[in-house]
């Protein structure tokens, strides 16, 4: 049964990411030529969350994975019997994929800012 709830837990997360993603998308009201010709109609959306507070969530999400996992492992280590060793280490396994996730887009906005950042003028 715990696996279902972190099924569950994992798809709200997708559903939530899919719709802060959503919002960085063209609205459909653009899509209609009538109202494209008329910019002063436009109807303004909601909020849009900026690029850095965006990594700021994201990295605060992977702290929370790691400290998640770290209080399961020591929960374990001190022989609580509601935690399973299963359970410990599939946190633990998160944790591991939502850092090294992390690493990976840090590696890659560094290498665009070196790209930008090297372009000729």
């Amino acid at each position: 049964m715990s696996n279902r709830v972190d099924i569950n837990n994992l798809l709200s997360e997708m559903r939530s990411l899919k719709a802060q993603t959503q919002a960085f998308q063209k609205p459909q009201a653009l899509n209609d030529i009538s109202k494209a010709n008329q910019p002063d109609k436009v109807n303004p959306g909601r909020e849009v969350p900026g690029f850095g507070e965006v990594m700021a969530q994201a990295v605060n999400k992977v702290n929370d994975v790691q400290q998640s996992a770290n209080a399961m492992a020591e929960a374990y280590q001190r022989g609580e019997p509601n935690v399973d060793i299963t359970d410990v280490m599939v946190a633990s396994q998160k944790a591991s994929v939502s850092f090294e996730a992390a690493v990976q887009v840090r590696n890659k906005l560094v290498e665009a800012y070196r790209d930008i950042m090297n372009m000729p003028i």
